[in-house]
């Protein structure tokens, strides 16, 4: 198997266990619902509904972390990088994987476990309300989520190695982005004539196109 099949697979991992976390915003979003119509139209608040939320948002916010980083989508400081040439900017990324990410997202995966081990021990619940949820399957999120940034980060340092030695970012597995969906708005509208519409088309491609040179690390189809 090539270097290039095993970074996109490490990509397909992370964007699908993303993918699925994305579907806990449905059930935040009805759990909030209900507790506004409980609390302010019937009275009758709900005491575990506030626990139950904010798992369901760690939950979401921790399991789409590989899949933000299979994406090139976490933040950075792009005045200077995005002037860089690849190989400046592959030795820089690579230099701040072994020194922060890996140490930090070790332990992160180590003190989970042991965090996670220690509620199930007890069975947990949470002591926020007097009749609190239980709370060790959501600390067992903790542990997955860094060993699935920890997968995702390795593939990484594998792009950095690769974009060291030839210069230019190997591919990266394209999820669907805003772009997209702009295009695809424009192709279907009835509001304005062909030429516009391929003029816009091809404006949106450029933008994309700019964005990905200035730093966004070889986003294209693989």
């Amino acid at each position: 198997m090539s270097v290039e099949k095993v970074l996109l697979a490490c990509d397909r991992v992370s964007t699908f266990f993303g993918k699925m976390a994305a579907w806990l915003i449905i059930g935040l979003m009805l759990l909030v619902c209900a507790e506004v119509f409980k609390r302010y139209i019937l009275n009758a608040p709900t005491a575990w509904i506030f626990d139950a939320s904010n798992m369901l948002y760690g939950s979401l916010f921790m399991l789409c972390g590989a899949y933000t980083l299979a994406q090139n989508g976490h933040v950075r400081g792009d005045f200077l990088y995005s002037s860089m040439k690849p190989r400046t900017q592959a030795g820089l990324d690579l230099a701040l994987y072994i020194l922060f990410f890996l140490p930090g997202i070790c332990a992160l995966v180590y003190a989970g476990y042991s965090y996670a081990g220690d509620s199930w021990r007890i069975g947990e619940h949470s002591n926020v309300t007097a009749d609190g949820p239980p709370v060790y399957h959501f600390k067992t999120v903790i542990p997955v989520a860094g060993a699935l940034v920890l997968l995702q980060g390795m593939a990484e340092i594998i792009r950095c190695l690769v974009c060291l030695k030839t210069g230019a970012w190997p591919a990266r597995l394209k999820d669907v982005a805003e772009i997209d969906v702009v295009e695809e708005q424009l192709a279907a509208s009835e509001h304005i004539d062909e030429a516009t519409r391929r003029a816009a088309i091809e404006r949106t491609h450029s933008i994309d196109e700019t964005a990905r040179q200035r730093g966004l690390g070889g986003d294209r189809h693989p």
